[in-house]
């Protein structure tokens, strides 16, 4: 996945951090994430879901709001209306490169901050809340022991997450100030919410309570027993694999015409964990799966190994070659399936005399209806012309190209 390090500015002007994480190919729709409160762009759940969509050609700006991160500015001078008014600074970059964002994605705070700048950003055709608070004074919690001396002196330094932050009087009269009564019922988009019940930084409720006040169309997922920041790696993939079914029935993501001498399109695939071998293969922005390896051989075994891809096409395409030639014939073929199977043999056993080892697929076809054996005979030879087959046994020409990727960060 190829990623762009930029900055833009923000709602005063300073620049703002930014990481713009882009399709393999072209760009079909983009998102705006935001991050949680005093998080930043890199946390391990926005970049796993930012991955994840730019796999499916969503490309995805995720960046540090003021005062944050690598971002410029003074976190003590920002407050939630800054954040939304960053948010709404980060579409109109994006729109200055013909990137209109069509999704926005938002993670705890970051979740009540697209749904309030939702409504500056017309393009938008579909929001996802993560762990979201139905009211932004609830944050207020993590540093409710300081709130007398922010109330006296005007601001206090408080420890979050382990780091020291500056809290403003008016950050907290803004984000006690702010409601998402009026945003939620007119958020004229679709509304994903996602939260996990046991999120003891915000309580399911809030997700309830959100879900409540959205009109249709409107969808609620659980992300079972995940922590409120998505650390988990199985938990972000999860969240992500939902997020980007669904932004596909909301978003348009209708592919460009496929390239000459390529009539079904590019398959692409892209790495998913560079510390084993899962791989997200993506064939037009509708169809995903997952490669992996064994456990025995390094993997997590969360999806078919490659040959594994190579038996299903030989599998699928022998069915439909069969059931296609039934049809044609009006036999009363009821039900097909194939089993295979693939192993390495010496190459005496297949056939010619040898010392090599040459790949054997097994394929047993089940046949079911009222056919006779001629006919059963006959659908055994159709299966060896089905063009999978055929590609196999003429052994295919592959020619791999080195693409430049200068410009992008790994």
């Amino acid at each position: 996945m190829p990623t762009e390090r930029i900055s833009f500015p923000g709602h005063a002007g300073l620049n703002l951090a930014a990481r713009l994480d882009l399709p393999e190919g072209p760009v079909l729709a983009t998102a705006l994430f935001a991050h949680y409160f005093t998080g930043s762009k890199d946390n391990a759940a926005a970049r796993r879901i930012s991955s994840r969509l730019a796999a499916m050609g969503i490309a995805v700006l995720r960046f540090d709001f003021t005062g944050l991160g690598q971002s410029c500015g003074d976190f003590a001078d920002t407050s939630f209306t800054t954040n939304v008014q960053d948010l709404v600074a980060a579409a109109a970059y994006l729109r200055s490169r013909d990137m209109e964002p069509s999704l926005l994605i938002g993670h705890s705070l970051g979740g009540a901050a697209v749904l309030r700048a939702k409504q500056n950003l017309p393009s938008v055709k579909g929001v996802v809340t993560l762990g979201t608070p139905s009211d932004p004074g609830h944050v207020a919690h993590h540093f409710e022991k300081a709130l007398p001396e922010i109330k006296e002196k005007g601001q206090a330094e408080v420890c979050l997450g382990g780091r020291p932050f500056v809290i403003s009087k008016e950050f907290v009269d803004d984000i006690c100030g702010t409601h998402l009564k009026e945003a939620v019922p007119n958020l004229d988009a679709a509304l994903l919410i996602m939260h996990a019940p046991l999120d003891a930084t915000v309580s399911i409720d809030n997700a309830a309570e959100i879900f409540g006040m959205a009109k249709h169309p409107k969808s609620f997922v659980t992300l079972d027993d995940a922590d409120h920041l998505i650390t988990r790696a199985s938990d972000a993939e999860y969240a992500a694999e939902v997020i980007s079914a669904w932004a596909a029935r909301y978003v348009d993501l209708t592919p460009p015409a496929p390239p000459p001498g390529a009539p079904e399109g590019v398959l692409r695939v892209t790495e998913a964990d560079p510390t084993g071998f899962m791989q997200h293969i993506q064939s037009g922005p509708h169809h995903h799966t997952i490669a992996d390896e064994p456990l025995a051989y390094g993997g997590t075994n969360k999806g078919m190994t490659p040959y594994g891809f190579v038996s299903a096409g030989l599998g699928a395409c022998t069915a439909m070659t069969v059931r296609m030639y039934a049809r044609r014939k009006n036999w009363p073929l009821d039900d097909v399936s194939v089993e295979v199977s693939h192993n390495k043999v010496h190459a005496h056993d297949a056939g010619p005399e040898g010392s090599t080892k040459l790949d054997q697929f097994t394929r047993t076809l089940h046949l079911s209806g009222a056919l006779d054996e001629e006919q059963r005979a006959r659908l055994l030879e159709i299966a060896d012309k089905c063009p999978v087959h055929r590609t196999l046994e003429a052994s295919a020409n592959v020619v791999t190209e080195l693409k430049d990727s200068a410009g992008f960060e790994d």
